[in-house]
């Protein structure tokens, strides 16, 4: 197995986790939690193989991201009082999948001649916050990517260095290093609370308090 097959796995699985425990938490029926587990896991990858002209997209023509995902879910079910026991499980969840997602697709946009800073950034975070939008507007949920929280930008981070890094380094280095930047800042975010600051909330809140 390849180093992009088991991102690309691990991007499958996290994210499935973190759809499948989303739907639970919203008290959504099996066959709801199966989809939103589905969507999150490899709808970010659809619009990466769409934008690059990889159609029709790998899911479609290889039912094995859907089967991953279906197994996943069923595991959850059967596990989420024990996870659920976990605070931000479904945040660290997301930040793994945003990690080996952000790598793998910055890597297929290199594979397909997409080589220039711009495109790389723009497909691996396309991919990356794609699954996590549609799983959070289908809950209605403002999605992490509109709010305080940074998400996009350790994408965006992640990106630039894998774009770079393939000038000093052969391999799968270069894997390793987008996945273990975009996780690790991402976890940092959600540990030490790193926000970008609401427009006007303080604003808010002095008139709440008069």
């Amino acid at each position: 197995m390849t180093t992009w097959s088991i991102l690309e796995f691990t991007g499958i699985i996290a994210f499935a986790v973190s759809g499948a425990l989303t739907g639970i938490q919203k008290r959504l029926d099996v066959f709801g939690v199966l989809v939103l587990a589905v969507t999150t896991a490899v709808g970010g990858g659809v619009l990466r193989d769409v934008i690059i002209g990889n159609t029709p997209p790998l899911t479609f023509r290889d039912p094995t991201f859907f089967m991953i995902s279906a197994i996943v879910t069923i595991g959850v079910c059967f596990t989420y009082r024990w996870l659920e026991r976990y605070k931000n499980m479904i945040q660290i969840f997301d930040a793994i999948g945003l990690g080996a997602f952000t790598a793998t697709s910055a890597n297929l946009a290199i594979q397909h001649n997409l080589n220039t800073l711009f495109i790389v950034t723009t497909v691996a975070v396309i991919t990356g916050i794609g699954g996590s939008i549609m799983r959070d507007v289908f809950v209605k949920e403002i999605p992490y990517v509109f709010r305080q929280e940074v998400y996009a930008i350790t994408t965006i981070v992640g990106a630039v260095c894998f774009y770079y890094s393939q000038f000093y380094f052969t391999g799968t280095t270069q894997l390793y290093l987008c996945f273990c930047i975009t996780t690790g800042l991402r976890l940092c975010c959600i540990k030490y609370q790193w926000n970008f600051p609401v427009i006007g909330i303080n604003s808010t809140k002095r008139a709440a308090k008069d």
